[in-house]
């Protein structure tokens, strides 16, 4: 039996999951860079390990072995959480590092798109 699925990497789940650690590293080393606050740092590295950790899941074919646990439904709800956590603190670091002119702007374009504009 062979212990690599060795066309993980080149799948469609696998590829998103190259995507989304790249992008997890690329905020963690955006956050790093800018010195914003820690929390921020900290949620870029749980969601790069949790990434890795299914893509490792993955590709030893873990998820056949440790049938216990329905992994896809695990994995679409750590997709869910991640893109909520990783999406209200993107709107705290822009809002946080902003000047006062953008994010007059931004709460007039909310406004507007509220209202039907």
């Amino acid at each position: 039996m062979e212990a690599v699925d060795a066309t993980f990497p080149r799948s469609a789940r696998g590829a998103l999951k190259i995507a989304r650690l790249v992008v997890a590293v690329a905020a963690f080393v955006c956050f790093v860079a800018s010195r914003s606050h820690e929390s921020y740092t900290a949620l870029a590295v749980m969601e790069a390990l949790i990434t890795l950790l299914f893509f490792l899941l993955y590709l030893l074919k873990l998820d056949k072995k440790l049938t216990w646990l329905f992994w896809p439904l695990a994995d679409i709800f750590n997709s869910v959480v991640a893109a909520l956590f990783l999406l209200i603190v993107g709107l705290f670091a822009v809002i946080i590092k902003t000047n006062h002119g953008t994010l007059a702007g931004g709460v007039s374009r909310s406004v507007l798109m509220s209202s039907g504009s």
